[in-house]
C-alpha cells in the first residue's frame, strides 16, 4: 500500500496493531430448535494512509479464527482512494463462510468511487446487499439478511431491504442512525460500525468526538436493546480514520451468536 507513511509512523511510535474480539450471545424465540447460528461481523477498516497494514492483517485472521458460518461486514474499507480496498477486500473474501459473506458500504467508500469498490467485492466474493435481501439456505431458511445503503452518503431505501424477507431479519448497515431510516420495522439484531467508539477516548471510553450521525453518541458502541425485542450491536471497528491511531478505543471485531428459544 503506497502513502501509508503516517500508519508506519504511528506504529514507530507505539500505536497498537491489535485487535480485540467482541462476543454476544442473542436468543431469538422464532428461531426454534436449530443449530446456534453464528457471526462474525467487523467494519471500518478504513485501508488508506491512516491505518496500519499489519492491523488489517491482523484482523482478518481473527475473524477466520472465528469459524463463523456467516460473515457480515459494514463498510468503510477504504480512506481517500478505491484502489486502497484491493488487499483487504481479497483477505476478506479468502475468510471461509458455509453461510456466505455479505457487506453494506459506508460514507468513505461511497466518497471514494463505489463502482471500483463494487468490482473488487465481486472479485472477492463478497455479495453487496445495498437496499436489498438475501435468505440464507437450510437450516436457517427463515433468516434473512437485510442491506441498507448509508444513512448520510447513500441513498437508503428501508422499504427494498426489506423486501420479500424471512420473519426473522438480520439488519445489516453502517451507521447507526441507520436506525432512522428503518423506523418501526421489525428485525431481530441490527449489526453497524461507523462510530470507532470515538477512536479517541478519555480513560473510561468517554469519546472527545463522535463521527457525524444523529445516533452516533447516543449508540456508539456495544449492544443495545432496543424497543420490540430488537437488539443493536455497534461496533469500534478496525481501522483509524482522520489520525493513524486509537486511544482508550481499541479496534474490535464481533463474534455474534444466535440461539433459538421456544416461546
Amino acid at each position: 500500500m503506497r502513502n501509508d507513511w503516517p500508519a508506519r509512523l504511528a506504529v514507530r511510535l507505539g500505536a497498537s496493531v491489535e485487535v480485540e474480539i467482541e462476543r454476544h450471545d442473542v436468543s431469538v424465540t422464532a428461531l426454534g430448535d436449530v443449530p446456534p447460528l453464528t457471526i462474525a461481523f467487523a467494519s471500518d477498516f478504513h485501508a488508506g494512509p491512516t491505518t496500519p497494514r499489519p492491523l488489517l492483517h491482523r484482523a482478518a485472521a481473527a475473524l477466520a479464527e472465528l469459524r463463523a458460518d456467516l460473515l457480515l461486514l459494514g463498510g468503510d474499507f477504504v480512506s481517500l482512494r478505491a484502489s486502497y480496498a484491493r488487499e483487504i477486500i481479497r483477505l476478506l473474501g479468502a475468510i471461509p463462510a458455509p453461510l456466505g459473506r455479505y457487506t453494506v458500504l459506508g460514507n468513505h467508500d461511497h466518497w471514494a468511487g463505489v463502482s471500483n469498490i463494487e468490482a473488487e467485492l465481486a472479485a472477492g466474493g463478497i455479495a453487496l446487499l445495498t437496499n436489498r435481501q438475501a435468505r440464507l439456505p437450510a437450516p436457517y431458511g427463515q433468516v434473512s439478511i437485510c442491506g441498507l445503503d448509508d444513512h448520510t452518503s447513500g441513498e437508503p431505501d428501508a422499504a427494498a431491504a426489506f423486501d420479500g424477507a424471512g420473519p426473522i431479519r438480520l439488519l445489516l448497515m453502517h451507521a447507526p442512525s441507520g436506525l432512522l431510516d428503518i423506523g418501526s420495522r421489525e428485525y431481530a439484531v441490527a449489526l453497524c460500525g461507523h462510530t470507532h467508539g470515538g477512536q479517541i477516548a478519555l480513560p473510561g471510553g468517554r469519546p472527545l468526538v463522535v463521527p457525524h450521525g444523529a445516533l452516533s453518541r447516543r449508540h456508539l458502541a456495544g449492544r443495545y436493546d432496543l424497543d420490540g425485542g430488537r437488539a443493536l450491536l455497534v461496533s469500534r471497528g478496525v481501522g483509524c480514520s482522520t489520525l493513524p491511531f486509537r486511544w482508550n478505543s481499541p479496534s474490535s471485531i464481533l463474534s455474534v451468536t444466535l440461539t433459538g428459544r421456544r416461546p
